[in-house]
């Protein structure tokens, strides 16, 4: 209780309201100093570190830039597709990238493409205005000097005072909902995901069924359906979706924005140069971590992880290899050329990544917390906390599973919107998977929903730092984000709880529950 008053009111940062465990569960007798701390550097949390290390790769060599500005460009930059763009480029980027530098580097791309628009249009009034004085006085102005225009992305700012458009408001909603969707998309997308994978894994470790394979199988799929209704939605308020078009030139104007967008898209692609080596070392990295974690233990397959050894090998392994080989591996070839009289070489060539990049990148603070999670859901193991709480819950068998399965996802979604999604995850997850297993349901049928619910908070700006960010950045009023995002979240949780029931009933083979695997499991860490 007094870490989850800590955490959901923040009196203290969060990081530090994780090691209360190392200070209170030894001298209150539940665990000793040991074992508390090992919990903060489980298997989850370096496969955590990992995979934000090669992340941060992937942004030391803009490459993460070069991605989002050709999926722009080839999606189209007609207002539909723009959004659509701007959508599917944050959410594919926000599942192997963390949430929050995701959209702080589309949020200016976003911007640019605003300002733009919004220049040309004070160009256009100001050409009819000074038309109707004389033909001399547009020509003096300069509006149409193309050099002029091209150049306004870079000079062009709203003023503090002014109101976004709605349209304007739409394209920055959708980067912050496709950043908070993309992030449960994969099982390293988001702090939340993991904490969820550590806390099954310390309370049933023999029951497995959770990979990166499974998660991806099931989660990207619903990742999908969700920003395409997203999508969808955001149109429905801000674009005037199926409403009938009062101008007759509206196709026109539409088609003139289009050509302004993909001009300005196209001269920060071309800023960018052809691919360098850097650039591609990274991706090929990036491309066979995420190959070996899907192919390390897929279920449907014999995985590679059983070919090479006879212990276990856990997703931690595959990622720091690769990790350990940015280090190594040059970031370009100079090094290669030679001066013709020393015969050496003219210049030492930089790693891929650097241990001051890294330093400053990781966000060291959510491993804690993650760490405290784990650390909390041990103690409580070990006391019978948790098995104590599931126990009292069980008297919620009276209601039909599927109601209990949204009374959860509901209560979850809105809790995360005015607190840590972590902290909610670390809080309620531990006591979910004991109320399943007293009432004898599958512990995944509530510990799943509940994990990707604390995802879906796009009401309030302090749910995410996504949220932040674009409120920040478009200037829109806390109500704007508040009328779209309770929608958004009922969106959510009708789109989550049919298709979990549905479709991830078949994947994680919910009807399958086996009393020994939880059961004994639970009794088993009790006992340590």
């Amino acid at each position: 209780m007094l870490m989850s008053v800590y955490w959901m009111t923040e009196a203290v940062p969060l990081a530090v309201t994780s090691f209360i465990p190392v200070i209170l569960f030894p001298l209150l007798d539940v665990l000793n100093t040991e074992r508390v701390c090992n919990a903060y550097l489980k298997e989850t949390n370096m496969m955590f570190i990992g995979g934000l290390i090669a992340a941060i790769a992937v942004e030391h060599c803009n490459l993460h830039k070069r991605i989002a500005l050709k999926v722009i460009l080839t999606i189209g930059t007609s207002q539909v597709r723009l959004l659509l763009g701007f959508m599917i480029t944050t959410m594919v980027l926000s599942m192997w990238i963390s949430n929050t530098a995701t959209t702080a580097m589309m949020t200016p791309i976003v911007k640019a493409v605003l300002d733009e628009l919004k220049q040309n249009k004070d160009v256009e009034s100001r050409h009819r205005t000074s038309s109707l004085n004389t033909a001399d006085s547009e020509h003096a102005s300069g509006a149409f000097d193309p050099e002029t225009r091209r150049k306004s992305v870079y000079q062009c700012d709203y003023e503090q005072n002014d109101r976004p458009e709605k349209t304007d408001i739409c394209y920055y909603l959708g980067v912050a909902y496709a950043s908070n969707l993309g992030g449960a998309g994969t099982l390293t997308g988001t702090g939340t995901n993991l904490t969820f994978k550590g806390i099954w894994d310390t309370t049933f470790p023999e029951a497995g069924g959770v990979n990166f394979a499974s998660w991806f199988i099931f989660c990207t799929p619903l990742m999908l359906i969700n920003m395409l209704a997203a999508w969808i939605w955001l149109q429905i308020l801000f674009m005037g979706l199926f409403r009938k078009k009062k101008e007759e030139d509206k196709r026109k104007s539409n088609e003139e924005e289009a050509k302004i967008v993909r001009e300005v898209i196209s001269v920060k692609y071309e800023e960018l140069g052809p691919m360098t080596f850097h650039e591609g070392s990274v991706l090929i990295l990036f491309i066979i971590v995420v190959i070996l974690w899907f192919f390390r233990k897929p279920e449907f397959i014999p995985g590679w992880a059983e070919f090479v050894a006879t212990v276990e090998i856990d997703d931690a392994t595959p990622v720091m290899l690769i990790v350990f080989l940015l280090f190594v591996l040059p970031a370009n070839l100079d090094f290669l050329r030679f001066d013709s009289n020393e015969r050496r070489p003219a210049k030492a060539a930089p790693a891929l990544l650097t241990w001051k990049v890294v330093h400053e990148k990781v966000p060291w603070g959510l491993v804690c917390l993650l760490g405290g999670g784990f650390a909390m859901a041990a103690a409580s193991n070990e006391s019978g906390l948790s098995t104590y709480l599931g126990k009292e819950l069980v008297y919620l068998e009276v209601l039909p599973p599927f109601l209990i399965l949204i009374i959860v996802a509901t209560a979850t979604t809105f809790l995360t919107e005015v607190s840590s999604n972590t902290a909610i995850a670390n809080i309620t997850l531990p006591v979910l998977a004991q109320m399943a297993v007293a009432m004898k349901i599958h512990p995944l049928y509530f510990m799943i929903p509940a994990t990707l619910c604390c995802s879906y908070a796009f009401m309030l700006p302090v749910a995410t730092p996504p949220n932040a960010i674009v409120l920040a950045a478009s200037n829109m009023k806390t109500t704007d984000m508040m009328k779209a995002g309770i929608g958004m979240n009922i969106i959510c949780l009708i789109i989550l709880c049919i298709f979990f029931l549905t479709y991830g009933s078949l994947v994680y083979d919910l009807e399958d529950y086996q009393e020994y695997l939880f059961v004994n499991n639970a009794t088993n860490v009790t006992r340590l």
